[in-house]
């Protein structure tokens, strides 16, 4: 268990913890000469009784008091398991006692107790008056209900200190351990470096846990390092877990590359964001709240800027909660769950908090109502409804990758009711719920019936289009995926680019047929500059309609690609140009039409006219004066 102490500057709170522990945590020469803390300090004693549930270690975070330090506070307050409150009788309840109780409140911290300090410089009367302001304080707390110890800590055998202590070792004794099944997460809150060990790196473990010798990742830097040794609540250990306080000797990582307010993390949790969706709610007796305010915002053990967009209303009233989005002025990293501090622009005052709900945040369409109607469904998840209200809410699907990252969980550990669908594609797994795969699926038959009612005609319908009729919005990987299956259980059918249902045909008479077989060779060979219709029908002695319909025709029912009007390719050429065409974009982003030309050897005006029949069909798309590939890139049609 983590014990973290709050309260106002020369409360006793660092006399309090070398009382329980024997450890003076105020390490620097400055904190000692003024006599105040300045720095995080950390103490650490074997829990008396321990059952061996937990790690045996009770953990101490000292923060300090005074208002300049409060982002300070906020940082090791952040993962603590255990409140403890130092009020001294003498002054009573401070404002920093007041502002340090409203964060622990908003960090969501439910367990404590309450040290009431200097009881040997009060009398009886003065204890009583103090005692009842405390219990005033608490009651609309999460504290509300925490015991309160009379203590005098100058003295670490007194009956106070004994009752305190013995009923933190008692705490941390019953105490649960924490979950293990999240992904490894540590925030920062200190580094240095030792000589023969170098780099190191401590904070809280937020969840999971690390071994030596794993490989971790710098977030929100994006930076690897490899774990050389552990040390776990003051001990050396093979294995970091959720709840410790640990520090990491890292491999591979200077220093320099490191600072309080970094997450140390497995690979798969973070992606990093400068716009975070949360559950916001603003203390009472602050000042309402607009659009566009800028705020401090502590998260984990960093401190950013960041600009508020409410996202229910425009104004905010004191004591207040609503959805909103925090654009960062740099990137940062979050998980669903997460607690976060708000204060005003000027860094003075506590204004609130709130739960982060979508570190994914959009920067589009963030209010409209399927935008809420997501993140409602994530507090959802949060308050322990599992991940069907989310995929109720997400018609497309979601990936497994983006679903561990909500879950903050391993993909396997992910439990998946009887109602979700797991669909397998070539860039990963998508989870759906049966009733939205069955939905699309409807869809996209649906769209082919009514395509032939439209073009009976026409052989089918290329795939781009049929995408862009069914769900344009829907993601490449598991739209192939529906078309593939479709395709597999002949409830659709492929003839060379076109797609349609398996009643559908386009037939060419025994005369148009024979004609055919005597057009393909020509066109064949002519490569990437087949014969029009007019030079096919005078090669062939042919009549020039009769040409024209039985390639249209032919093209109809997918034997060659209809280019422009009277040009028509073969379509293994047609692949080999797409191939090219693919190529190029993957070396250059974009494709201009001076570089497609050279490529083919053909003049400026046919290659613009193959451009625009790749864009057509849905292979690529103009963007300005060039081309880029839609989807992978690659040639299915």
């Amino acid at each position: 268990m983590i014990v973290g102490t709050a309260g106002h500057i020369d409360h006793g709170k660092t006399t309090l913890v070398r009382a329980l522990t024997g450890v003076d945590t105020d390490r620097l020469k400055e904190e000692k000469a003024r006599g105040i803390s300045i720095e995080l300090g950390y103490a650490y004693v074997p829990v008396e009784g321990a059952t061996g549930a937990g790690d045996g270690v009770l953990g101490f975070v000292d923060v300090p008091g005074h208002e300049r330090f409060v982002h300070t506070m906020v940082a090791g307050a952040g993962g603590i398991d255990f409140a403890l409150l130092v009020v001294a009788a003498d002054d009573g309840v401070m404002p920093q006692t007041r502002e340090h109780l409203a964060i622990l409140d908003l960090l969501g911290v439910t367990r404590g107790a309450v040290a009431l300090t200097k009881i040997d410089r009060v009398d009886a009367a003065r204890i009583d008056v103090v005692q009842g302001e405390i219990e005033a304080l608490l009651e609309s707390s999460a504290l509300f209900g925490s015991p309160i110890f009379g203590i005098n800590a100058q003295q670490p055998d007194s009956a106070g200190v004994r009752l305190l202590r013995n009923h933190l070792h008692q705490t941390a004794a019953a105490s649960a351990q924490h979950d293990m099944d999240g992904l490894f997460r540590l925030a920062v809150d200190r580094v240095f470096s030792l000589p023969g060990h170098g780099t190191i790196a401590a904070g809280t473990v937020h969840a999971g846990c690390v071994q030596v010798g794993d490989a971790v990742t710098i977030m929100p830097k994006g930076l690897t390092a490899r774990v050389r040794a552990i040390h776990a609540q003051n001990r050396e250990a093979q294995v970091g877990r959720a709840g410790q306080r640990c520090a990491l000797n890292l491999a591979g990582i200077d220093r320099s590359e490191l600072a309080r307010g970094d997450w140390i993390a497995d690979a798969r949790v973070f992606v990093p964001t400068t716009r975070v969706d949360v559950r916001l709610r603003l203390l009472a007796g602050t000042a309402a709240l607009r659009s566009g305010a800028p705020l401090h915002a502590h998260l984990g053990t960093a401190h950013r800027v960041a600009h508020v967009v409410l996202l229910d209303a425009e104004r905010l009233a004191a004591g207040g909660s609503a959805h909103a989005q925090l654009v960062f002025d740099a990137p940062i990293c979050a998980t669903p769950g997460d607690r976060l501090i708000l204060r005003d622009a000027r860094a003075a005052q506590t204004i609130g908090g709130g739960v982060v709900l979508d570190p994914g945040a959009p920067e589009r369409r963030r209010r409209s109502p399927a935008r809420l109607a997501w993140l409602a469904a994530i507090e959802r998840m949060l308050a322990g409804e599992g991940i069907v209200p989310l995929l109720d809410q997400a018609p497309h699907g979601i990936a497994l990758e983006q679903l561990a990252r909500l879950c903050s969980r391993a993909a396997e550990r992910i439990a998946l009711p009887e109602s979700v669908l797991r669909i397998e594609t070539a860039q990963g797994a998508w989870i759906f719920l049966a009733t939205h795969w069955q939905a699309l699926r409807t869809r996209a038959l649906a769209a082919l019936q009514v395509f032939h009612a439209e073009q009976p005609d026409e052989p089918g319908i290329d795939g781009g289009r049929w995408r862009r009729r069914v769900a344009p919005t829907l993601a490449d990987a598991p739209w192939r995926a529906l078309a593939d299956a479709l395709i597999a259980e002949h409830a659709v059918a492929r003839s060379g680019p076109w797609l349609h249902l398996p009643q559908h045909r386009v037939e060419l008479s025994e005369d148009e047929a024979r004609l055919l077989q005597r057009l393909l060779p020509p066109i064949v060979a002519g490569r990437f500059d087949p014969p029009w219709v007019r030079d096919l029908a005078g090669t062939l002695g042919a009549d020039e309609d009769a040409v024209r319909r039985t390639l249209r025709k032919a093209a109809a029912r997918g034997d060659v690609h209809q280019i422009v009007r009277d040009l028509f390719y073969a379509n293994e050429r047609v692949a080999e140009l797409a191939a090219i065409l693919g190529e190029l974009a993957r070396r250059h982003g974009r494709i201009e039409a001076a570089a497609y030309r050279d490529a083919l050897g053909l003049g400026r005006k046919r290659t613009v006219q193959l451009l625009e029949f790749f864009d057509r069909v849905g292979y690529t798309r103009r963007v300005r004066d060039a081309h880029v590939l839609r989807g992978d890139g690659g040639w299915i049609l």
